[in-house]
């Protein structure tokens, strides 16, 4: 029995592994390659240049490859690339990249994105995120790994949001996010680490104090953003272990590349 319903459209020139199964209704572009296992459901477009890897569950109403929602856009080759094992639930949209940035925008592998998602241009996803109901990005944003976003999450254009940070439902983000660090609110406010999901990571208790005494020396020190980020090379130098370390590492260099701002 065929995979691909009778109803799907499939173009000239896509490539699909014999393995792809494509619900009914379905129209994929003659640019699109997916990978083997992937699982398409009904009523669902994939356009442009996209490639999908393998075993992604895509459901129905959703909406990949379109055309970026930028003026400035003109028609050019650019890019969407999505990794494998992803989860993307109904009525999202998911847009290609612009040649005012890098030309693609990338998910890679293990994201959990949830309904009515947005996705615009040129933003760069990392994995095993977490992406709740509503949740809309603005071009450029970069999402890195293991980062949780509550339901109706906004985030501004260019924005970074560093490893295994985590918002609020409904959180307003206009400024960068460090690693770990739990915000919320509208406009985003910081309100200590994501603790309990470094717990459920297996980050050791030696490593997640040297994270909350790093948050604690950029929050609460009352210390200068400069004074602040010397500091925190201190407690890099002194970390009692090499995984502590890294950790504080990880913090402290976000902080030499916020492109926005942290919230603060």
């Amino acid at each position: 029995m065929s995979k691909i319903h009778g109803t799907a459209v499939i173009a000239p020139g896509a490539e699909l592994d014999s393995s792809v199964e494509v619900g009914p209704y379905t129209i994929i572009g003659p640019r699109v390659q997916i990978g083997a296992g992937t699982r398409i459901g009904p009523h669902v477009v994939i356009s442009g240049g996209t490639t999908i890897g393998e075993n992604n569950r895509i459901y129905q109403f959703t909406s990949i490859g379109e055309v970026p929602q930028d003026k400035k856009y003109g028609g050019e080759e650019t890019r969407l690339e999505i990794g494998n094992g992803n989860t993307i639930r109904e009525f999202c949209t998911l847009n290609l990249g612009t040649v005012q940035d890098a030309g693609v925008t990338r998910i890679a592998d293990d994201n959990w994105i949830m309904a009515y998602v947005h996705v615009a241009h040129d933003c760069q996803i990392g994995s095993h995120t977490i992406f709740a109901n509503g949740i809309q990005l603005a071009g450029h944003v970069h999402i890195a790994d293991w980062v949780i976003l509550g339901g109706m999450t906004t985030i501004h254009q260019f924005c970074r949001i560093g490893a295994h940070a985590m918002t609020g439902a409904a959180t307003r983000l206009s400024q960068d996010i460090p690693p770990f660090v739990l915000v919320s609110g509208s406009p985003a406010t910081a309100y200590g680490i994501n603790a309990e999901g470094l717990r459920r990571r297996g980050f050791t208790p030696e490593q997640i104090a040297a994270i909350r005494k790093a948050y604690r020396t950029l929050y609460k020190s009352e210390m200068s953003l400069e004074d602040a980020k010397a500091a925190l090379a201190q407690d890099e130098s002194s970390a009692a272990s090499a995984g502590a370390a890294e950790y504080v590492h990880l913090f402290r260099s976000f902080l030499d590349t916020a492109t926005r701002g942290i919230v603060r």
